[in-house]
């Protein structure tokens, strides 16, 4: 599709409300220099110029709907706790409303912290219990995203899972089937090390790993023209076999992203990122601007175009980052 054409969609994005349900996190960072080893073990000192932090994992691809010029509506579990907390005060300071968010009083809110160095990331540490959320959550979550769905307020529906205990085969299954009814796009975010079998999807996005683990079969090198990757498009086949999914985005970083569709046709979209600085959050951005491009009516094609240039958007930033609509038209524009 002309870029032309793909800004005609992305004009569409204020008139798309998309609901998304998943793993909610806050990312946390330590910024500083490192001049000198420890003396106390062969270790960096970092000296710390400052912190900050920003919502991740399901929030991030909140937080890109929103300054993709979308709206969303939140769904996920935090903990009873100060990051908790936060993670609804962040919600609301992109107006996203976190009546949707739950409290779990038996595990705590995730938290990913990083220490960068200059541009370096030296450690990452996490605060989670990624034991599986009860029963009772589950359910009163589920009755939620299915009343709002029913509701015909949204246009498509995010599930993320990060692999942290949210999500039950059942639960996602149900979730699905209710969007079905009601003609909603669902866009599904795998993570293997969370094993579900689902149908009925519209679209999938795991990156090139998590493909060939879902896939259960042992991953190649990734090296060449993917267009000529006879393992990729293995997996790709297995996949869209077991799942019947209508759509599979299989981002492939270098390499660009690989689409492959139910009727049997796929391409390669080479990668829009001239300089990547760090990749963290960029599958949320991809998610995010696929499902508002589906959202706004657009082929899954132009969708996986756009996903890609946001993701070359976001890659040239240091820290979980979003795109803008402006950030977007102008790489177009490129």
């Amino acid at each position: 599709m002309k870029n032309s054409n793909l800004k005609a969609v992305l004009d569409k994005f204020p008139q798309c409300r998309i609901a998304v349900i998943g793993d909610l996190m806050i990312d946390s960072y330590v910024w500083g220099l490192v001049e000198r080893i420890s003396p106390e073990a062969p270790v960096p000192v970092v000296q710390v110029s400052k912190t900050s932090c920003c919502l991740g994992g399901a929030a991030n691809v909140m937080r890109n709907i929103v300054t993709l010029g979308g709206k969303v509506d939140a769904f996920g579990l935090v903990g009873n706790d100060s990051n908790g907390e936060l993670i609804r005060q962040l919600l609301r300071e992109y107006q996203i409303d976190p009546s949707g968010v739950l409290t779990d009083f038996d595990r705590p809110s995730i938290r990913k912290e990083r220490v960068i160095a200059g541009s370096q990331q030296l450690l990452r540490i996490d605060y989670e219990t990624p034991t599986a959320a009860s029963e009772d959550l589950r359910q009163e979550l589920t009755a939620k995203v299915k009343a709002h769905i029913a509701s015909g307020k949204v246009q498509a529906l995010i599930i993320e899972d990060y692999a942290k205990g949210l999500f039950s085969e059942a639960m996602t299954q149900e979730l699905i089937d209710c969007a079905n009814q009601y003609g909603i796009i669902t866009v599904f975010d795998p993570n293997p090390r969370n094993p579900m079998k689902l149908r009925g999807l519209t679209a999938m996005k795991p990156n090139r790993s998590e493909a060939f683990a879902m896939a259960g079969v042992p991953q190649t090198v990734q090296k060449g023209d993917a267009a000529n990757d006879d393992s990729l498009k293995a997996v790709a086949d297995i996949i869209m076999s077991k799942w019947q999914v209508k759509h599979l985005l299989i981002s492939l970083a270098a390499q660009g992203m690989a689409l492959y569709n139910e009727d049997g046709s796929s391409m390669i979209i080479p990668t829009r990122a001239r300089e990547v600085y760090d990749v963290s959050g960029a599958g949320d951005t991809v998610v995010a601007t696929a499902a508002l491009s589906l959202a706004a009516g657009c082929d899954a094609r132009s969708a996986a175009e756009l996903a890609n240039y946001a993701a070359g958007v976001v890659v040239k930033q240091l820290g979980t980052a979003t795109v803008s609509a402006a950030e977007l038209n102008a790489a177009l524009d490129e």
